[in-house]
């Protein structure tokens, strides 16, 4: 007679699992509460406790940690192993079918103390996935619910399972135990604020297979982060297809920035840089004036929301081509209006929690950064330049500034009354994405104020500037050449306040 050892906490599918083993004669051994499980479901099961010899102890911490269940799961089935384990009375384990104690819904529960975190940590469970999968050639481990079906069938047709299937389970073992202490691992540097350690260890699990990457030759996959919780791989889609690989991209751009805002706000994002961002008192006002900053451009966009959509919002928003619209919620009657365009992918968004750190790959490894969630006290601004600060501005600076720190350098913002005129996003040099923003804000430029992501090299940028009737610039300062740039503002009557801190993103 074969033995299966099962000890689980996600108990999903397990009695079925079980009964069909029993039926093909094999004597199944278990541990604590699945023992109770199978055993009130009448599938006959022996405790661990009896083939050890040894009882658990120490509050369940010290159940399966014996030779006589290690052994019977490293055992190689070669002569000299198999002498060696009847020597010691140990019988060999075929199947293993174990799942760890649920670690990361333990954390994320909002009231944890460290006492209930540490006590779901798995020991044992660990110890028995990583000797059953080290041993897959004499050994099936299974730790997902999802493959007891295939494993059945194999059994049922072929007496056993195929190499090529063994070594795929202890492939998924392995990841199991390995997501698990990097699960372990995340939370303990949480603990002890280290966030930049030695190691950086990453984990996911796969939410959906994409269609391509961000072109059709390229292959890729959406992963839900196991250290953190939140954001778009738990995000609520109610309506259209799956997202795009430049989908998940754009959105998590749009949702970021209109995260900044405190009004009303929408903004709409092309190719992860905003074309069109607006603030107003009311959440349809501010759709059709950040649209209409840039239709254009707006067009097959992604839109992201502050608020939840009324109906008026979302007549307005369904008018146009759009690939995504995201927002906290939608009522009702606004998602009637929307879903009727069968392909319009609508998020149900909340902000994400956990790691505030960004992972960015190269070749042959990663950089890993502290996300950009700086903040500046505009009441402590001052004018720099001989004209002051009209404090009338100071809305439309506030605006323009947290825009720029969501454009791709080099990055120059020109806002007024609430909304972008232009955006200059990604050029090699400043004055180059200055001249792109301004001429798109054309006439419409006179009166309005000017961020920059990083300080001006020159006073070149400042002298076109001015030509269109700018009247206020943002910028971090801190260039050799600041004076160029005050004498410029100084000559045209410019004001221009430091922030002291520059905004790149690459």
């Amino acid at each position: 007679m074969k033995r299966a050892l099962i000890s689980v906490s996600n108990k999903e599918g397990i009695v079925e699992f079980a009964r069909e083993l029993t039926k093909l004669d094999y004597e199944i051994i278990s541990t604590g509460g699945t023992y109770k499980t199978l055993k009130d479901a009448g599938i006959p099961v022996f405790m661990v406790a009896d083939i050890t010899g040894f009882p658990e102890i120490l509050d369940g911490r010290v159940k399966t940690l014996h030779p006589a269940i290690h052994g019977g799961i490293l055992a190689r089935r070669i002569p000299e192993h198999m002498v060696q384990i009847k020597y010691h009375g140990i019988t060999p384990i075929d199947i293993v079918v174990v799942n760890l104690y649920p670690f990361r819904e333990t954390v994320s529960k909002p009231d944890v103390t460290m006492e209930e975190a540490i006590e779901n940590i798995d020991i044992g469970g660990p110890s028995m996935v990583r000797s059953a999968a080290k041993n897959y050639h004499d050994v099936i481990v299974l730790v997902n619910p999802e493959n007891y079906e295939t494993v059945l069938n194999e059994l049922k047709e072929t007496g056993d399972v195929s190499q090529e299937m063994r070594m795929r389970l202890a492939l998924e073992a392995f990841t199991h135990t390995a997501s698990y202490d990097t699960m372990i691992s995340s939370y303990l540097a949480g603990i002890a604020g280290a966030k930049l350690d030695s190691s950086y260890l990453l984990a996911g699990e796969k939410v959906y297979d994409l269609r391509y990457g961000e072109n059709p030759h390229q292959a890729a996959g959406f992963y839900r982060s196991l250290t953190s919780r939140g954001g778009l791989p738990d995000a609520k889609q109610l309506n259209g297809k799956e997202l795009s690989y430049n989908n998940i991209i754009d959105s998590e751009a749009a949702w970021e920035l209109v995260q900044e805002f405190k009004q009303p706000a929408c903004v709409i994002i092309k190719h992860t840089n905003p074309c069109g961002v607006a603030v107003a008192g009311k959440l349809e006002e501010a759709y059709v004036r950040a649209f209409d900053a840039d239709p254009l451009s707006a067009y097959g966009g992604i839109i992201a929301f502050n608020r939840v959509v009324d109906a008026a919002t979302a007549k307005q928003a369904a008018e146009p081509f759009m690939e995504v619209i995201i927002a906290p919620g939608f009522d009702k009657s606004a998602l009637e209006i929307l879903q009727a365009k069968k392909n319009l992918r609508l998020l149900q968004m909340e902000a994400a929690s956990g790691t505030d750190l960004q992972v960015r790959s190269v070749k042959g490894g990663f950089v890993v950064q502290e996300r950009d969630s700086s903040q500046v006290d505009f009441k402590k601004l001052q004018s720099v330049t001989e004209t002051g600060l009209d404090a009338s501005l100071l809305p439309d600076l506030e605006l323009a500034w947290k825009i720029v720190k969501h454009v791709k350098s080099n990055a120059i913002v020109i806002v007024k009354d609430g909304v972008t005129l232009g955006v200059g996003a990604g050029q090699m040099n400043r004055v180059g994405a200055a001249r792109i923003a301004l001429e798109q804000g054309g006439e419409k430029c006179q009166g309005a104020v000017m961020a920059s992501d990083a300080y001006f090299p020159f006073g070149d940028t400042v002298e076109l500037a001015a030509g269109y009737g700018i009247k206020a610039i943002i910028q971090p300062g801190g260039s050799i050449r600041d004076e160029q740039s005050i004498e410029a503002c100084n000559k045209h009557g410019l004001a221009m306040v430091f922030t002291g801190e520059r905004h790149f993103k690459h």
